[in-house]
């Protein structure tokens, strides 16, 4: 097959995402209801958008067919009375192991992908970001790592219970921080639509761990609805 030409700056895609049917089976006959998460407290949730920086904005349609969907939940929240974070890579120098596992010249470039300057100056400039946001900068693949950011102290102080994450790449800093914050205790509900990989396939293979495992996956529109329904203070 040819291989396809790059696509422009301008271009968006859209992942083709699903979870099996079999898998909401598993979890219908075990709870009786085909999502973990039926209700959220908007001023108890909080939307994390993980890594949406030029970087990445620039190189993959993907991402830059999220960037919509990213900001209506950024902005339903918020009315919603919730919390907003945006969380940047940071700069850390490979480590002896990752230069053996990308190569040198692949693994400064990983370290490098979140740009330099205030964390908040660093985000794509077509996120929506208001002056409240949480804008955080984390120095591992998940802003839950021990250490790697300040973010689970943030969202403990304001009393949050439920993450809607967001981000790229889907397959990698996403899993890895819904994964950790998970285990954390939080409830986690990844939006399928709003998370960015490099193939459909990689996508989907989150998707399903996510679901199976960890936390609830929902499109855009049904986490609005939820945000919604939920109580205002």
């Amino acid at each position: 097959m040819p291989t396809p030409s790059p696509l422009a700056p301008s271009d968006t895609a859209d992942h083709v995402w699903f979870v099996e049917e079999r898998e909401y089976a598993r979890h219908e006959a075990r709870r009786d209801r085909r999502h973990a998460f039926e209700h959220l407290d908007p001023r108890r949730t909080a939307l994390v958008v993980v890594d949406v920086v030029p970087f990445f904005v620039r190189e993959s349609a993907y991402v830059r067919g999220i960037v919509p969907r990213v900001n209506l939940l950024a902005a339903g929240l918020r009315a919603a009375g919730g919390v907003v974070a945006w969380v940047v890579p940071g700069y850390t120098p490979p480590s002896a192991k990752d230069r053996e596992l990308f190569g040198d010249e692949v693994a400064e470039l990983y370290a490098r992908s979140g740009g330099d300057g205030p964390p908040q100056s660093r985000l794509d400039p077509s996120l929506a970001v208001a002056p409240h946001d949480l804008v955080v900068e984390k120095t591992a693949r998940s802003a839950w790592s021990p250490g790697s950011s300040d973010l689970p102290d943030l969202l403990a102080a304001r009393e949050v219970d439920t993450l809607l994450v967001t981000g790229t790449v889907t397959n990698v800093c996403v899993e890895h921080t819904v994964r950790d914050a998970s285990a954390a205790g939080l409830r986690v509900i990844l939006v399928a639509d709003a998370c960015a990989a490099m193939r459909d396939q990689d996508h989907n293979a989150t998707l399903h761990v996510v679901h199976r495992s960890y936390g609830d996956v929902r499109p855009t529109h049904e986490v609005l609805d939820l945000v919604a329904s939920g109580p205002r203070g």
